[in-house]
């Protein structure tokens, strides 16, 4: 873990460490991820079954096998717990409240009497939804992608899980269910990816994908793009909190803590204004490490991607927080309504000492599918609009068009695009003809 000040003479190489995780690592599977993509691509469901015998340990005969059926989702229903269920539910259901609220109608301007202008709203067709396997089980991000998708009004919700062995969590099932999604498959990795964006003989080609994976999933979604829609390119997870000495170091650390479980290449960071509240976190971090059962994971994650910081000043904290622009944003801060009007770069931003990233990550209701690696400069949380489409819609009347047209054919000559003008020009001179 780097203990640092922001003022330090070689704070931006130090902590150029935290920011470039991933980067070496990404390149070099880009090769591998694209010979995958094109096997798939070519053979289809031969390729995806000898691909999942290789990396997930299951050997079927056909891909209709990888297919979770009905009768599993029950026995699913059967294995999880009522309270467990529940939890799932009101998950369910603040999310769709939530993402309700983000829906647009298509609308229709008629403040022209002879020109009309709007924009029409429409569903994506199919969409594909990766969920993680392996480290950990993840029915959150089922319920974080497909609800926004079903609210939008998705033809068809397609997911695909890694699933070890045939191994495949009953929670996760159990969250397909109580989202919306229509068909689920066992694969993983680049080869579901590309099964997604080109379809094969079993599994349908999809409009977009959507979800978070590991690098090879990253670059897969990178080279496909184009292809299909994605929602955006994840890095490693991350977390800055903002401290101004105030709260309660244990709550500090634990929310720290709770992003370095994660995945060891996963980053934890708090800055603060007060040292020795400083001090009371990193050692709070050590106490509450080892009662953790992702030890190994998170210990990894924060010897090499933790920071504590100290700065002077809340001006200089909010300037570095901007500039590195957080996946996940806590203002632990006395007054965090304060702060929020200076904050220009955040996936999500939570408030306040009593509102944890946890919170988020599960039932708050915003979804937790959030850009990462300093994109959300440019990016933003996964939503309803990441599942429709948006068509522009123009009328002219006769008159609508003689009153624009002469002003369209003069733009068009500032163009030379001749053509372009005389497909107006020859609409004028009709006189009524036609």
């Amino acid at each position: 873990m780097m203990f640092l000040h922001i003022n330090d003479a070689d704070f931006d190489r130090q902590f150029e460490a935290i920011l470039a995780r991933g980067e070496e690592s990404g390149r070099s599977v880009e090769q591998v991820v694209l010979d995958i993509i094109n096997d798939v691509r070519h053979r289809g469901d031969e390729a995806v079954l000898e691909l999942t015998s290789r990396f997930d340990r299951l050997s079927v005969p056909s891909v209709r096998q990888l297919e979770v059926t009905a009768a599993e989702i029950e026995t699913a229903f059967a294995a999880v717990a009522p309270k467990e269920i529940a939890a799932l539910t009101v998950a369910v259901e603040r999310v769709t409240r939530f993402h309700e609220k983000q829906q647009q109608q298509t609308w229709l301007s008629t403040e022209e009497p002879d020109v009309m202008v709007g924009q029409k709203i429409t569903p994506l067709t199919r969409v594909g939804i990766y969920v993680p396997g392996g480290k950990a089980s993840y029915p959150s991000s089922v319920i974080m992608n497909a609800v926004p998708a079903r609210v939008a009004g998705v033809g068809e919700i397609i997911m695909v899980a890694p699933s070890p062995g045939g191994e495949i969590s009953p929670h996760v099932l159990v969250a397909a269910s109580l989202a919306g999604v229509d068909r689920i498959f066992r694969i993983g990795g680049a080869q579901a990816v590309a099964a997604l964006a080109y379809g094969t003989q079993t599994i349908p080609r999809v409009d977009k994908i959507t979800g978070p994976g590991n690098i090879y999933v990253a670059t897969a979604k990178k080279l496909v793009f184009g292809q299909v829609g994605i929602d955006m390119i994840a890095g490693p997870s991350e977390i800055l909190i903002i401290n101004d000495g105030s709260g309660n170091a244990a709550h500090i650390a634990a929310d720290l803590l709770s992003q370095a479980e994660h995945d060891e290449l996963a980053s934890a960071i708090l800055i603060t204004t007060d040292q020795a509240f400083a001090t009371q976190v990193a050692q709070s971090v050590e106490q509450q490490l080892v009662l953790l059962s992702r030890q190994s994971i998170a210990r990894a994650s924060w010897d090499t991607y933790g920071a504590i910081i100290v700065a002077d000043t809340l001006e200089e904290v909010v300037a570095f927080s901007n500039r590195i622009a957080p996946e996940h944003l806590e203002l632990a801060v006395a007054d965090p309504f304060a702060l929020l009007s200076h904050i220009t770069n955040a996936g999500a931003i939570f408030m306040g000492h009593w509102t944890p990233e946890a919170a988020g990550d599960y039932l708050a209701g915003p979804n937790h599918t959030l850009p990462t690696g300093g994109t959300s400069r440019f990016f933003s949380p996964l939503s309803v609009d990441d599942f429709v489409k948006k068509s522009s819609i123009i009328y002219c009347s006769k008159g609508g068009l003689q009153r624009l047209g002469a002003d369209i054919v003069t733009v068009s000559r500032l163009e030379g695009l001749d053509a372009h003008g005389r497909s107006v020009s020859l609409r004028l001179d009709d006189n009524g003809q036609n």
